[in-house]
């Protein structure tokens, strides 16, 4: 009876850390970011550029949980609560639940790929490339912009592990 309460409690408790990251993950993306991503890849598309950003941010989350987490339950545990924040965001028109799950897959897709490609310029390159290819930037963007964009997704993945190590803990090593 009380190994079950201990890990009814233990369960209950990462379920909590998990809502809270994923919570983080759902803060709305810095106006400067959208307004930078309008500018250099959704052609002065405002709406298109938050979207683009709320989604990178789950994403990288998402992946980050799945790479970066101390606890093999945890990827899943922030799957789950991301599953069911989308299902309950209102930024999703009623009845596109299902294609915002596939665009989501998609860039968890994209990003996971470029997280792990090493080659040329480097992760950080191709993450850049993947944020402008889904904002609508098909075209050759020059280096700087590539650059850019990739630190600003540098900078979400920084942020979701800050917040992981926060609400999961951190790595010690024995010293």
């Amino acid at each position: 009876m009380l190994r079950s309460l201990r890990a009814w409690t233990v369960d209950r408790d990462q379920r909590r850390r998990a809502a809270t990251y994923v919570s983080a993950l759902l803060a709305e993306p810095d106006e400067a970011d959208v307004e930078w991503l309008s500018a250099h890849g959704t052609d002065g598309d405002v709406d298109h550029a938050r979207w683009e950003l709320r989604y990178a941010k789950r994403a990288l989350g998402l992946l980050g949980a799945q790479r970066d987490a101390l606890d093999d339950r945890t990827a899943s545990l922030v799957a789950t609560e991301l599953a069911r924040s989308l299902a309950g965001d209102r930024a999703v028109a009623p009845g596109k639940l299902r294609m915002a799950e596939r665009q989501l897959n998609a860039r968890l897709s994209a990003y996971g790929d470029a997280l792990a490609n090493r080659e040329g310029e480097g992760s950080g390159w191709h993450l850049g490339r993947a944020l402008l290819e889904f904002a609508g930037h098909r075209d050759a963007a020059s280096p700087e912009v590539i650059a850019l964009a990739g630190d600003l997704l540098a900078r979400y993945l920084a942020d979701a592990n800050a917040t992981l190590r926060a609400n999961f803990g951190a790595a010690t090593l024995p010293g």
